[in-house]
């Protein structure tokens, strides 16, 4: 376990093992990194026991957390989302013992103002998330989509539109007619390219496009 005097452990507690927290604790788990997961359901326990490092309790009491050692860990992810008063309950306790970085799950955006207003350091919508990822992918030539903030700066895979195949893109000019940037282009049995002036973009393509959300949809919707 991270002690309180290692300042450079990034040891993770994660609570609660239901799709979300299992997901992180896992991958995290997968990846080498040092993390402790918490649950206070049997059934829930003995599906992951001997496969994570896990142990029975309810982190919405503060003695159980402080028994656990909560003040050793940097990083704290709160998978609990179903029931309102746990999130919030656990996501105070963790404010009030200090921990440095605190990333907790909401349900939707009034959840997430409360968990924000009680001192979250980062809430992640998971359903809403996913659910607005699906809608881009489904509606046009994007392959990928990731949504860098709030503000509409987004990064996509996609399939180029015909109009752009067998073009450099000094000749395309994409940035000044479309108000996006190529930021490199895959082609099928070669290696990932940067893209330059000099990029040629074939049929069988795939590009990775930068810039605002609304400006990439309407690039991605071109025939």
């Amino acid at each position: 376990m991270a002690k309180k005097d290692s300042p450079e452990s990034n040891a993770t507690l994660v609570i609660g093992l239901g799709r979300f927290g299992s997901a992180v604790a896992a991958t995290l788990n997968r990846l080498g990194r040092e993390i402790l997961a918490l649950e206070k359901d049997p059934v829930v326990i003995s599906k992951w026991q001997g496969r994570l490092p896990l142990i029975e309790a309810d982190a919405s009491n503060i003695e159980a957390l402080e028994q656990v050692g909560v003040r050793e860990f940097q990083t704290a992810v709160v998978g609990v989302g179903t029931s309102l008063e746990s999130s919030v309950l656990i996501t105070a306790n963790l404010v009030d013992v200090g921990l440095p970085s605190i990333w907790a799950k909401a349900t939707s955006r009034e959840h997430g103002r409360i968990l924000k207003r009680i001192g979250a350091h980062h809430v992640v919508y998971p359903e809403f998330d996913a659910g607005q990822r699906t809608a881009h992918l489904v509606s046009g030539r994007m392959l990928d989509y990731i949504e860098m903030d709030r503000k509409g700066f987004s990064i996509v895979k996609m399939i180029p539109p015909q109009e752009c195949y067998g073009f450099t893109l000094a000749e395309l000019d994409i940035r000044a007619r479309f108000g996006v940037v190529v930021l490199g282009v895959m082609t099928p049995g070669h290696p990932f390219e940067y893209a330059t002036s000099a990029t040629r973009i074939d049929k069988g393509d795939i590009i990775i496009v930068s810039g605002d959300t609304d400006l990439l949809e309407k690039f991605a919707q071109r025939p």
